[in-house]
């Protein structure tokens, strides 16, 4: 009977031991569910940040590459060398290449009909470009060969390219560029060709503006990226205000959900200004970055810029958000001598001289108050 009574106890004791292990069990993770959520909250959504920088017209003449000419090719980095920290500071950086970079086999050329050398895409790959437009009225202007050497090089540099391409198929690829968990899609459209006629069944060798196809890379180009960038080639050259195309043009491609609009053509700078969209939000224009490096002359041809914007990232349990802040410009100034050897040379406008442009701290504040007419909160970065 002691021996029964002694199972018994055993095991009546066993049991409660086990019903408390698993009451502790249950505890522990009750608990650790609850310090897992108070940690959440803690820490509340993840935050990323990147720096976007955009510069104009890269249109280089014959002026400009005899001058960058060296016994073993082309070297344009001394001419942009004093500019090249701001754009090696972002985190990504786009450019408007207004010649095609065909090269040297089919002859070198410039104004009314461009072919570039290959090593202006080198300067641009050494300043971290990491996306060129490629829709303008020179598109075609030494035919298709030379448009397809040109896309060899950037796809050997490692630099995407929209605006030309070479089928259908590379014309349907999104180009995206991603950095710290931020993905931005690029777009690039151009009024025209100048008159050339677009071979025919080789519409992708350039992207002309029809709001169809906008409308529709558009709604590709948001399933893709966080941020949705156009390059659009429009306007009056020389005229250093948009027309009423363009900004009805600006606002249709804003009411799609494009976030930044980047002007190209008149070869001079026009304003900077948010549009509200019809979903409630704000997309950035800049009408006209002007020219970046050119061999134009006259005051208002000589200078353009750098522009650069903050994106951020909001990721919750719900979703993400992104915005664009601080836009923040920099003007830039282009020097040469009247004759050749030309030494061209950027330089930004709050460091210009008397002796480099007269009257220069008076040109650079007329810069900068034409810049931020429509958007008094812009800084100018020096």
């Amino acid at each position: 009977m002691r021996w029964i009574k002694l199972m018994i106890i055993i095991t009546v004791l066993s049991l409660v031991a086990c019903n408390n292990q698993k009451q502790d069990q249950a505890q522990f993770a009750e608990d650790s569910q609850l310090e897992l959520e108070d940690k959440q909250v803690e820490s509340g959504p993840e935050l990323y940040e990147i720096t976007l920088a955009a510069i104009g017209d890269i249109l280089i003449h014959d002026r400009v590459y005899d001058d960058a000419r060296t016994d073993q090719g082309f070297d344009f980095m001394p001419m942009i060398e004093r500019v090249a920290p701001y754009l090696t500071a972002a985190d990504v950086v786009t450019a408007n290449q207004e010649t095609m970079i065909g090269g040297e086999e089919y002859g070198l050329s410039g104004y009314p009909s461009f072919n570039s050398p290959k090593e202006v895409g080198d300067m641009l790959k050494e300043v971290g470009v990491d996306l060129v437009n490629l829709a303008n009225n020179h598109t075609l202007d030494r035919g298709e060969e030379v448009v397809y050497s040109a896309l060899d090089y950037w796809d050997e540099l490692g630099v995407e390219y929209v605006g030309s391409y070479r089928s259908f198929s590379d014309r349907d690829r999104i180009r995206t560029v991603e950095k710290n968990n931020i993905g931005l899609a690029f777009l690039g459209y151009s009024y025209g060709t100048n008159g050339i006629p677009i071979p025919d069944g080789k519409e992708y060798l350039i992207n002309l503006i029809d709001r169809e196809q906008i409308s529709h890379d558009v709604q590709l180009a948001k399933q893709h990226a966080d941020v949705v960038v156009m390059h659009l080639h429009f306007g009056d050259e020389y005229v250093r205000m948009p027309n009423e195309q363009q900004k009805e043009l600006a606002q249709f491609v804003a009411d799609l959900g494009v976030d930044v609009i980047l002007g190209h053509h008149p070869h001079v700078l026009q304003p900077i200004e948010w549009l509200e969209r019809e979903d409630g939000q704000e997309t950035l224009v800049i009408y006209s970055l002007g020219n970046f490096l050119s061999g134009q002359d006259q005051l208002y041809r000589q200078i353009g810029g750098i522009l650069e914007l903050t994106i951020k990232k909001e990721v919750d349990q719900e979703g993400s958000t992104t915005e664009i802040t601080s836009p923040r410009f920099l003007p830039t100034y282009v020097t040469f001598a009247e004759n050749p050897p030309h030494q061209f040379r950027m330089i930004p406008m709050h460091e210009l001289t008397d002796q480099q442009l007269e009257a220069a701290r008076y040109h650079y504040e007329e810069i900068k108050e034409h810049m931020s007419q429509w958007l008094p909160e812009l800084d100018f970065i020096n």
